[in-house]
């Protein structure tokens, strides 16, 4: 059975992009933390089913509950970066991105005492209009990406972009990407693009559907898949937000089921983090990701 990336994305349910416009930064103090304890209950979870994975966490929580990422690292876990302040990427453009995850990336390995190889942009916002930041997250010395969707969605996503772990070379040299994962659908003579990777969709989908496409994947396309959620899924008593419909439709669908989704899901496939997902991708001519992440790593970066 092939392994598949089994992600968390460390952020509390006030800082979503959903809310950005009726939530400022500056007020996220004034909002009672949830992500601690939702966090914790993930890790028994993930114990529970022998289960360790990527934790791409956020700069803001990690500056605020530093014991919970040693948590999560104590107990087997990766941890990952997932930006300081939640911005999305081609918004703020290059100079303050690279402040972003260089602070974050700081705060991270200072907390954990090793290096922090992994990258998720907020809002997986980097797009066509962004792929400057692949360059500077190589500069910063980040090894591998799992940013991009290849769907087409009204916020992020390349439609194009290939659909399994491969690297991106650029002027400033290699990484690795691990884009979200999809589903091949053919309507006619067109194919679309189902997402599966989790999140909303996992809330939306029902959970045997999106475990046969992981199982169809691994075993038709011989490939690996990534599913990602939040802590602030698993919990339906968090406090609601007043915004617009669109945004409570996104962020409070079936927050009562995620977690018997999830079970059933981690409990019907293998799951890993995403660094041990990468290193097993076969390498080819066109494929190197194994040796890009060893490279990397040798040289320090």
């Amino acid at each position: 059975m092939r392994l598949n990336a089994l992600t968390i994305d460390v952020e509390d349910y006030f800082q979503v992009n959903a809310f950005a416009r009726h939530i400022g930064r500056e007020q996220w103090d004034g909002y009672p933390l949830r992500v601690e304890a939702n966090t914790r209950r993930i890790l028994d979870m993930l114990d529970e089913f022998q289960v360790k994975a990527t934790f791409f966490v956020l700069g803001w929580v990690a500056e605020r509950v530093p014991t919970l990422v040693r948590q999560i690292h104590g107990r087997g876990h990766e941890i990952a970066c997932h930006g300081y302040g939640h911005e999305l990427v081609y918004v703020i453009g290059p100079d303050a991105f690279r402040r972003d995850i260089r602070k974050a990336k700081e705060i991270l390995e200072d907390i954990i005492g090793e290096k922090v190889r992994g990258y998720r942009a907020p809002s997986y916002s980097i797009t066509r209009q962004s792929l400057w930041a692949l360059d500077i997250l190589i500069e910063e010395g980040f090894c591998y990406d799992s940013s991009i969707f290849p769907v087409y969605h009204d916020t992020y996503g390349i439609p194009d972009a290939p659909r399994f772990p491969h690297v991106i070379t650029r002027q400033s040299g290699s990484i690795a990407e691990f884009p979200l994962t999809t589903y091949p659908l053919k309507c006619g003579s067109r194919e679309y693009r189902l997402p599966i990777a989790g999140g909303g969709y996992l809330r939306l989908f029902p959970a045997h559907l999106l475990r046969r496409c992981i199982a169809a994947i691994n075993e038709r396309e011989n490939q690996p898949a990534v599913l990602y959620f939040h802590p602030w899924e698993i919990d339906p008593d968090q406090p609601r937000i007043k915004a617009g419909f669109k945004s409570r439709f996104r962020h409070y669908l079936n927050l009562n089921s995620t977690e018997g989704k999830l079970r059933h899901i981690i409990g019907n496939a293998r799951f890993g983090t995403m660094e041990s997902v990468l290193r097993t991708v076969e390498q080819n001519s066109e494929n190197k990701i194994s040796s890009v992440l060893r490279v990397r790593m040798v040289e320090g970066r």
